[in-house]
């Protein structure tokens, strides 16, 4: 009987283990970013529409799109079969990318290094279609365009999927999260504290819909942004269109090849009317404020949850297996809110600081931007991380009732500005004075406030409606508004 140590194919299948193992733990352990790292999870769906491999294909689309455009123009003829042939060309495979890198940076075949990207992706293109039918209009490739017009459609479509499927699907589920949540605990009493001390009765569900309705409002925004992109040559000025023909009516072909790539794309792209030999970028920086502006909402969220957490209020969910100190064996800690933070703030900063520099230019153009419009995926990704842990974090609490009813409790003195505005409205015209003298500084009990109204210089029946004003009845419209009843 064989030994399975000594088996061959056992033996193989360890060493392919071993192998794969090492190749993996090499790949992440030497990532200088944790988004391929640590992260590599939670960013898969947006580097599937916004890593390199799709930048290079969607740059193959904006080619392809544009000899299209031409044939439309007649300017060549396309078969039925070439059609198909040249929508299959951004269908990228491993190898392919290979190629275009080898094109770039150390030449391939008889293809000398180009040192650059876009004259390589040109090539590459000669390269896949040198062998078929369309060999000998390969000089139509790349005619009368500069780099940014093939970067700036392709960026575009990358910013466009990247909002479409990944970042728009991401915040909607935060949002129905909280939604839920907000309906859940809408008759849930808080102590709201302003300045960090005891201010009035609150709902919990309420003050969860104030990040819900915010959140609402800029997605819908976000829905509604349209990425621009240019189609014009060098400077802007369509010079070698018009140059090479006269007649065609060159701005006009360049909004169809736009129009051709919106189809089926809820956020649009556009066609800058007029630019330099860069597209503007304004919807860009307009976009990224845009999510910047999301994220500070979220951020808000983290903060107040985790001072929620902290107060005990909040409470967490025991995940069986989870460390949450190396030395202290007790605490759950809420890292998934500290993270969401934490990453909210590194995107943040990228888009910031993209939302300042992309839109600028010296003259005509220069380079600077090249390597800032490399790095939108890395801002995008710190918000989809944070996105997925803020989504976790919320699917793991609950709200502790008894708690936040024993610490509003606790503060009777809270019911002091219905009081003093109730006086007001029956014409004492010192009622803030004299709350104020009853209540700062001094510790109120409900026994002390029912004697204070006592000896208020007030009708019988108009005491007894003071003695009504409770804790859980002086709330105003907190239930209907956790509720999303607005009106």
């Amino acid at each position: 009987m064989t030994n399975d140590t000594e088996n061959p194919a056992i033996k193989m299948r360890g060493f392919l283990l071993r192998e794969i193992y090492y190749i993996l733990y090499n790949v992440t352990m030497n990532n200088l970013c944790p988004l391929d790292g640590r992260y590599q999870r939670q960013t898969q769906a947006l580097r599937s529409v916004m890593g390199e491999h799709a930048f290079a294909a969607a740059r193959v689309r904006a080619e392809v799109a544009w000899l299209v455009e031409l044939a439309a123009l007649k300017l060549f003829a396309l078969s039925a079969a070439e059609r198909k042939l040249l929508s299959g060309l951004p269908n990228l495979t491993e190898k392919d990318l290979q190629i275009l890198s080898q094109i770039e940076t150390t030449g391939y075949k008889h293809i000398p290094a180009t040192r650059h990207d876009v004259k390589a992706l040109e090539y590459f293109l000669r390269l896949k279609l040198g062998k078929t039918s369309f060999k000998n209009r390969l000089h139509w490739l790349h005619f009368a365009l500069t780099s940014d017009d093939i970067n700036s459609v392709a960026y575009a479509l990358l910013l466009s999927d990247s909002v479409e499927k990944v970042i728009l699907p991401a915040l909607e589920r935060i949002r129905k999260n909280l939604a839920q949540l907000a309906k859940k605990e809408a008759r849930s009493l808080l102590l709201a504290r302003t300045h960090g001390q005891p201010a009035v009765p609150t709902s919990f569900g309420k003050e969860i819909r104030v990040f819900d309705a915010r959140l609402l409002r800029q997605i819908r925004e976000l829905k509604t942004r349209q990425i621009s992109c240019k189609f014009s040559g060098a400077v802007g000025n369509y010079n070698a269109h018009y140059a090479a023909f006269p007649s065609v009516n060159w701005p006009r072909a360049a909004r169809e090849l736009v129009g051709a790539l919106n189809k089926n794309r809820k956020i649009k792209l556009f066609l800058s009317p007029v630019s330099t030999q860069i597209d503007n970028r304004d919807s860009y920086a307009e976009l990224f404020d845009n999510l910047r502006r999301i994220n500070v909402i979220l951020l808000g969220l983290c903060r107040d949850l985790w001072q929620y957490i902290s107060a005990g209020l909040v409470r967490q969910k025991v995940v069986a297996g989870e460390i949450g100190s190396s030395t202290m064996p007790q605490k759950v800690n809420p890292i998934d809110f500290e993270n969401g933070e934490g990453n909210l703030q590194l995107a943040n900063a990228l888009l910031n600081a993209m939302s300042e520099k992309l839109p600028l230019s010296r003259l005509q153009r220069d380079l600077s931007d090249s390597t800032v419009l490399r790095n939108m995926g890395v801002a995008f990704g710190y918000g989809v991380v944070a996105y997925d842990s803020i989504l976790k974090g919320l699917c793991k609490i609950a709200f502790d009732r008894s708690a936040a009813l024993a610490e509003l409790s606790a503060h009777p003195e809270v019911v002091a500005e219905g009081l003093q505005t109730l006086l007001r409205a029956h014409g004492v015209s010192d009622a803030y004075e004299r709350l104020k003298t009853f209540t700062r500084g001094q510790k109120i009990t409900a026994e002390i406030l029912t004697d204070f109204i006592e000896q208020l210089p007030v009708s019988a029946a108009l005491k007894k409606r003071f003695k009504n004003l409770t804790l859980s009845s002086y709330v105003g419209i907190a239930t209907r508004l956790a509720e999303g009843k607005y009106d």
